[in-house]
């Protein structure tokens, strides 16, 4: 696994390129949970929202560490 991404000399952990990644994800799938009116069975949007990242997190960092090494 690669611990970092060289950006120009800059080294960025590459956690950080996934915790991207997974923000975007993050959003595409809020804006269609929000169309669909999913969030009225939602007790806590904010609680609900945060663990939606975690998760989205663990899937990219779980797809994308067997790439990486």
């Amino acid at each position: 696994m690669r611990g970092e991404l060289d950006l120009y000399g800059v080294f960025v952990p590459s956690l950080a390129a996934w915790m991207l990644l997974a923000f975007a994800v993050s959003l595409a799938l809020r804006g269609v949970l929000a169309r669909t009116g999913f969030y009225r069975l939602v007790w806590h949007r904010p609680l609900f929202d945060l663990a939606l990242y975690v998760v989205l997190l663990g899937i990219v960092v779980s797809i994308a560490v067997p790439f990486t090494s």
